[in-house]
């Protein structure tokens, strides 16, 4: 587009991750502003699982990390070899979805991303029904082939966004500023906590 900056019409289908099953197939355009923003994008999804089971799914594992006595650690996940512990799979899925948000923010159109590995994650026990965890993710730089290490704040409740506030190091850089107060960005965190940002 004259003046705008190119704009790309996609059809693809989306898998579980965990089971590799077909989940549906989206229709999305994406616009890659020429000044530096995130990418506009316009998406529209077919679901082929269950929204109930999608749910259902979300709430089992929102009880099994709600109902914990001491807080959620892990360390290398997956490890050197590829390996997961099976208890540590939640944490994954949640770090796979929170940084999601991180790879579109920082994606343009000649620099894509991939999780690589959590390096460590740390659940903060809360008052209220919120999940908050803290997450140093390792993100693979495509086709640079850098490591680029991101402290992630992650809050979820079901039926709710996931809230991500983050800062990510930049191999050219430094510190690299991260997400703010925009929809989607954990608001008022608790200054014991939030020091770090």
């Amino acid at each position: 587009i004259p003046g705008s900056g190119h704009k790309y019409y996609l059809h693809f289908s989306v898998e579980d991750y965990r089971t590799g099953d077909n989940a549906g197939s989206c229709l999305a355009t994406v616009l890659y502003p020429r000044k530096k923003s995130p990418p506009v994008v316009t998406i529209k999804c077919s679901r082929s699982t269950d929204q109930e089971e999608i749910q259902e799914e979300d709430n089992r594992l929102y009880q099994k990390l709600r109902h914990q006595t001491k807080p959620i650690t892990g360390t290398n996940i997956p490890d050197s070899y590829g390996n997961m512990e099976p208890a540590l799979e939640p944490l994954w899925a949640l770090a796979v979805a929170g940084s999601s948000s991180i790879m579109w923010e920082k994606s343009t159109e000649t620099l894509g991303y991939s999780l690589a590995q959590v390096k460590s994650v740390q659940q903060w026990l809360r008052k209220d029904d919120f999940l908050e965890f803290d997450y140093t993710v390792l993100l693979h730089e495509m086709p640079t082939q850098e490591i680029i290490p991101c402290h992630m704040r992650l809050t979820w409740l079901p039926a709710h966004p996931l809230k991500v506030k983050h800062f990510c190091a930049s191999p050219l850089h430094g510190l690299e500023e991260g997400s703010g107060g925009e929809s989607g960005s954990a608001a008022g965190l608790p200054e014991e906590r939030g020091a770090s940002f």
